[in-house]
C-alpha cells in the first residue's frame, strides 16, 4: 500500500513539473515573438561586447621601468592609397559590410564608446577631455535625432545612413607607440589611438581643408573591429582578416607627420622645405625599423656581406639589389661553414664493407680444377 502511494505521489509531482515547464517555455516564446524584429536583434547581439571580452583586448598598464627606449609617432593614413582602401570601402552598407568610420560613428552615437578631444599633440585620455557627442555632431553639421531611451546623463542618437559623412573622411591619424621591452629585448609597436579626419571644401571649391574630429582609444575599439571581416587584396576576395588584424599586423601605409617633442611642433613646421621634410620622414622611419637590429652584435657573415657591399660601391657599382645582397650573404655563409669544417673536423676514413658469404657458398666448395 505504501509502495502504491509513493508511486502515485511521484507521478503527480512529475506531471505538475512538466506542465510548469511547458507553460514557462510557451510564455518565453511569446515574449520573443512580441519583441523586436529578428534581424535587428541579430545585429544587436553581434555588436554586443561583454566585460570579459573587453578585458581580453585591454592592454595592461605599461610601466616605464619595463621599457629601455620609447618613441611616440603620429602617422597620417591617406585612404586614396591602395593599401589603405579597406578602411574606406564600401562607401555604403552592403550585405552587412560597413567601412571603419561608420562603425566608429555608430558606436559613438549609441553611447557604447567614448571619444576624446583633438588637442594637436597634447592628447589626454581622461574624463575631463571626453567629447560631448551632441556638440561634436553640431560642430561638423551631422544630422541626428534623439534615440529612444536617451537621457541627459546617457544620451543616444540616431543617424540615418545617408547623413553619415563617410565619403568625406579621407584620412586618419594614428598614434603609434614604439618601445623596446627590457624583459624580452624586442621592439613592440602598438596603435594607441585613432582619429578620423574630415576633408571638406569651401562654398567656392578650392583645396579641401582637413578637420580632425576626435581621438578614440584603440583598446576600447578593438572588440568591435574583430567582428567586421574584410579582404585586403583584389586578387583574393576571401575575407581572411578583420579591421583589428589590419592595424595589429601594420597592413596600412602612412607618412609620419609628427613625433612627440618638447616644442610640440609638427614635421612640416620643423622642415618647411618639401625635400627636407621627405628626407626627415624617411630617416625617422628607417631609424625605427633598424633600431632593433642595432641592439644585436652582427654575425661574421653579416660583417663579410657589408664589407663586400662597401667594396662594390667604392668600385662604382651603385646598383644594389636585394637578390645581390642575399647571394653575397649566402656565399659568405657557405664559405665560413666550409672553413670551419676543414679546421675542426678531419675527414673520416671510409671502411670498405666486406661482402658477407651466403649460406650456400659456405656449405659447399667448388670441385672445378684450377690450373
Amino acid at each position: 500500500m505504501r509502495l502504491l502511494r509513493h508511486i502515485l505521489f511521484t507521478l503527480t509531482a512529475m506531471t505538475i513539473a512538466g506542465s510548469a515547464m511547458a507553460q514557462q517555455s510557451s510564455s518565453s516564446s511569446v515574449v520573443r515573438k512580441g519583441g523586436r524584429d529578428s534581424k535587428k536583434e541579430t545585429t544587436e547581439k553581434s555588436a554586443r561586447v561583454t566585460d570579459r571580452m573587453q578585458q581580453f583586448f585591454n592592454e595592461p598598464e605599461r610601466s616605464d621601468a619595463d621599457a629601455q627606449w620609447m618613441k611616440i609617432v603620429y602617422r597620417q593614413i591617406d585612404l586614396d592609397k591602395v593599401k589603405n582602401a579597406p578602411l574606406y570601402y564600401p562607401e555604403e552598407i552592403i550585405d552587412g559590410q560597413e567601412n571603419l568610420f561608420r562603425i566608429i560613428l555608430r558606436l559613438l552615437a549609441d553611447g557604447e564608446l567614448s571619444a576624446y578631444e583633438y588637442l594637436d599633440g597634447r592628447e589626454v585620455f581622461t574624463d575631463q577631455y571626453k567629447v560631448n557627442v551632441r556638440d561634436m555632431l553640431d560642430r561638423f553639421h551631422i544630422l541626428y535625432t534623439d534615440a529612444k531611451g536617451s537621457t541627459e546623463k546617457k544620451p543616444r542618437f540616431t543617424i540615418e545612413e545617408s547623413d553619415v559623412p563617410a565619403n568625406e573622411v579621407l584620412s586618419y591619424y594614428l598614434l603609434e607607440r614604439w618601445e623596446v621591452d627590457k624583459r624580452s629585448n624586442r621592439m613592440r609597436t602598438t596603435v594607441e589611438a585613432i582619429c578620423p579626419v574630415l576633408h571638406r571644401s569651401g562654398d567656392f571649391g578650392g583645396e579641401a581643408v582637413k578637420y580632425p574630429m576626435f581621438w578614440m582609444k584603440m583598446d576600447a575599439l578593438r572588440p568591435y573591429l574583430t567582428q567586421q571581416s574584410i579582404f585586403i587584396d583584389d586578387d583574393n576576395n576571401l575575407a581572411q582578416y578583420n579591421y583589428d588584424d589590419f592595424f595589429q599586423l601594420a597592413l596600412y601605409e602612412g607618412d609620419i607627420y609628427k613625433t612627440r617633442n618638447l616644442r610640440n611642433k609638427s614635421m612640416m613646421q620643423l622642415y618647411p622645405d618639401p625635400d627636407s621634410l621627405k628626407h626627415a620622414q624617411d630617416s625617422i622611419q628607417e631609424y625605427l625599423v633598424n633600431y632593433e637590429k642595432k641592439m644585436w652584435v652582427p654575425t661574421r657573415e653579416e660583417i663579410i656581406a657589408q664589407r663586400e657591399e662597401r667594396e662594390r660601391l667604392a668600385a662604382g657599382d651603385t646598383i644594389a639589389t636585394r637578390e645581390d645582397n642575399a647571394a653575397v650573404k649566402k656565399s659568405a655563409a657557405r664559405s665560413s661553414r666550409a672553413r670551419k669544417a676543414t679546421k675542426t673536423k678531419a675527414p673520416k676514413k671510409v671502411k670498405e664493407a666486406k661482402p658477407k658469404a651466403s649460406a650456400s657458398s659456405s656449405a659447399t666448395r667448388s670441385v672445378r680444377r684450377r690450373k
